[in-house]
């Protein structure tokens, strides 16, 4: 598969995270801050953040990412790393995310 096809799969498969308390999934919430397929390796390291440092529901959203980049033929190893910087705010939303949550 080529570094195009995974970056879209791996996209459409963040698209199917949520964090269970809020109705819109992590990808459009601006969570994720980099995707990084190292072709050499095999390796796809994902960048992410949550929407706020002391999340609940951290240890879970951060396996379900796991679990479902690793269904991704073809990767040899998923490194999800979590950061906290740049400070998530929700300006980082997509435009269908803020018209979910009713901010436009």
């Amino acid at each position: 598969m080529e570094k195009l096809q995974v970056e879209e799969r791996v996209v459409e498969l963040l698209r199917t995270v949520f964090d269970p308390e809020i109705p819109v999934n992590i990808y459009d919430l601006g969570l994720i801050y980099r995707i990084e397929l190292n072709e050499a390796d095999s390796v796809l390291s994902v960048d992410m953040t949550l929407t706020a440092p002391n999340c609940p529901a951290a240890d879970y959203i951060m396996e379900d990412v796991r679990q479902k980049l690793e269904t991704i033929d073809g990767l040899q190893r998923v490194d999800v790393n979590l950061v906290f910087e740049p400070e998530w705010n929700k300006d980082m939303m997509s435009e269908e995310a803020k018209l979910e949550l009713g901010m436009l």
